[in-house]
């Protein structure tokens, strides 16, 4: 029986048209498209089923509300389909890959985000290729997890970043391998893949209720403590805090410390994350560290900024008790932080 895949097409370039010169999302477009194309009816290539939103979304327009429609969209359809696909704009879809992954608990299925960066309609694209690539892993290949495929490469959705806004590389895991490189052969590594537990439980949907009321901000040299209050007023429960280097922060302004003390102290949950690219959030290495433990900043370790502001947005949904957001945040629960 040929193996049957489900595409969420929330939007994104994929699917555009340019119209008076820029390009922008027309509806059926990408589906006249693909009916036309004979690489798309390919015998290898499993049954897909386009499911179109209404309306399609430039991902920029896209807010928590969307990521829990997506969810929801896949577990209505969850047992009739093999694989998913969510075909998405490329500038928030690691914020998207990382929330389906808490969202959608004991997944048992490949659910894989691709988009790309010029559209199918031109002659020259990375459209297809993600698309065909996407199709074939999500029917043929039992990766349980959310992922993000882009260029050949298919990464744990929870773990990447967008680096360039131009070339077709456009993402990076940058402090975990890929779970699969596709070149001549499509090459899995296993030993990554993150394995359901046996018997496979029923897929656990857990949405986001309340979102809005978490923030990222990112330190620069000189940034005052007014500043940082601001931010930190009401009705903010969360904030991902972008630091320096292994984790550290300005320590010779008492003020600054005090803001962020008092935030904690009246159920703000602050989770630290690097600035780099790469590396580890480490609060016992430097005393410019060591300041932000005391007071209760949580360490992201190894977490990218967009995994860290989805997991909390996404605990503080789920979770009315505050010391266990705050004991889930610095634990691995899907794959999105690797602890020393």
């Amino acid at each position: 029986m040929s193996k049957k895949v489900y595409i969420a097409y929330t939007g994104g370039t994929i699917g555009m048209q340019r119209v008076d010169g820029r390009y922008q999302p027309i509806p059926n477009f990408l589906q006249q498209l693909m009916a036309d194309n004979p690489a798309f009816h390919h015998p290898e290539l499993p049954q897909f089923t386009i499911h179109q939103y209404d309306p399609l979304l430039d991902s920029p327009n896209m807010t928590p509300g969307d990521w829990s429609r997506i969810a929801t969209d896949i577990c209505n359809h969850y047992d009739a389909y093999d694989g998913f696909i969510v075909l998405h704009g490329t500038d928030t879809m690691a914020y998207t890959a990382s929330a389906l992954a808490f969202m959608l608990d004991g997944l048992g299925k490949p659910v894989i985000c691709t988009g790309s960066q010029i559209p199918l309609c031109e002659i020259r694209n990375d459209a297809q290729d993600n698309l065909i690539a996407a199709l074939l892993l999500a029917a043929s290949y039992p990766i349980p997890e959310v992922c993000l495929l882009f260029h050949s490469h298919l990464f744990r959705g929870c773990r990447v970043v967008k680096v360039d806004a131009d070339g077709f590389d456009a993402f990076e895991s940058p402090n975990c391998p890929p779970l699969a490189t596709l070149g001549i052969d499509v090459e899995v590594n296993w030993s990554l893949v993150k394995r359901p537990s046996l018997p496979i439980p029923p897929i656990n949907l857990q949405t986001i209720r309340e979102p809005g009321e978490v923030g990222a901000l990112r330190l620069y040299p000189g940034m005052s403590a007014r500043v940082l209050e601001n931010v930190l007023q009401p009705p903010l429960r969360g904030l991902v805090l972008e630091t320096y280097g292994a984790g550290n922060a300005p320590t010779n302004n008492p003020a600054f410390l005090q803001v962020l003390a008092e935030a904690i102290e009246r159920g703000v949950v602050i989770v630290d994350c690097t600035q780099c690219l790469r590396g580890t959030v480490d609060l016992s290495k430097y005393a410019t560290g060591s300041a932000l433990a005391d007071i209760g900043i949580l360490s992201g370790y190894d977490m990218t900024p967009e995994a860290a502001l989805t997991k909390l947005v996404y605990l503080l949904s789920v979770e009315s008790n505050l010391d266990v957001v705050k004991v889930k945040m610095q634990q691995s629960l899907r794959g999105e932080l690797t602890r020393p």
